[in-house]
């Protein structure tokens, strides 16, 4: 258990997922107005990418470890 949780992202690759988890927060916060559900899904997806993000371990890498890089 202990390889799930090592971390497998690049400088880049968290970078991204910052990004991706700030813009994502933004917007949920932005969307809870307008629709609840689809504003706490936006939060939820959000909060992960920038848990992620901070952590350098990504959930797609660990069940596809064959995942082509595309920045080296």
């Amino acid at each position: 258990m202990s390889n799930f949780f090592r971390p497998n992202l690049r400088r880049s690759g968290r970078i991204a997922r910052g990004v991706t988890g700030s813009v994502c927060l933004i917007a949920g916060i932005v969307l809870v107005d307008a629709s609840l559900s689809l504003g706490l899904l936006f939060v939820a997806a959000g909060l992960f990418a920038i848990v992620q993000a901070l952590c350098g371990w990504s959930l797609i890498r660990v069940f596809a470890p064959k995942t082509k890089r595309i920045l080296h």
